[in-house]
């Protein structure tokens, strides 16, 4: 199973407004995919802080759908849709880190909220698919 980690800079970014999380009409979220030797820090703030894996051979997009936000006694949750990633055309990594960032915002542009490490390198093969199986019970990320 991937391991969550927070960038640091996303709790600022969350009180200063930089995200809307609004199921539907809210910012787009998209991933990002870095190798083992680029690996993200959880100071790191926004995506061009990050080198990351081209995502020429992907077949559709690399955005996220919010299926849930909302707050129950006090603790918000973010839930979003699991996505999958598939190669088409050629190969895709090697990755070990997804990236979850804010696509929407230009000032800052495209912060930063969470990367995922796999704890070894993938890379897919034309036609092979990574599955990211978000929880649904717990939401990408609680706030209480």
């Amino acid at each position: 199973m991937a391991t969550y980690t927070k960038f640091n800079q996303f709790v600022e970014d969350l009180c200063h407004k930089v995200h809307d999380l609004t199921v539907s009409t809210g910012d787009t979220l998209s991933v990002a995919l870095c190798a083992a030797a680029n690996a993200p820090a959880a100071t790191n703030s926004v995506l061009a802080d990050l080198t990351t894996v081209s995502l020429t051979n992907l077949s559709g997009d690399a955005n996220l759908t919010i299926s849930a936000s909302a707050q129950t006694s006090g603790t918000f949750k973010l839930t979003v849709s699991d996505k999958t990633l598939t190669a088409s055309g050629g190969t895709i990594g090697p990755l070990r880190y997804v990236v979850i960032y804010n696509n929407t915002p230009s000032s800052p542009a495209d912060p930063l909220i969470a990367y995922y490490d796999y704890g070894s390198e993938i890379t897919l093969a034309d036609g092979e698919s990574l599955n990211i199986d978000f929880d649904d019970s717990n939401g990408l990320f609680q706030v209480a």
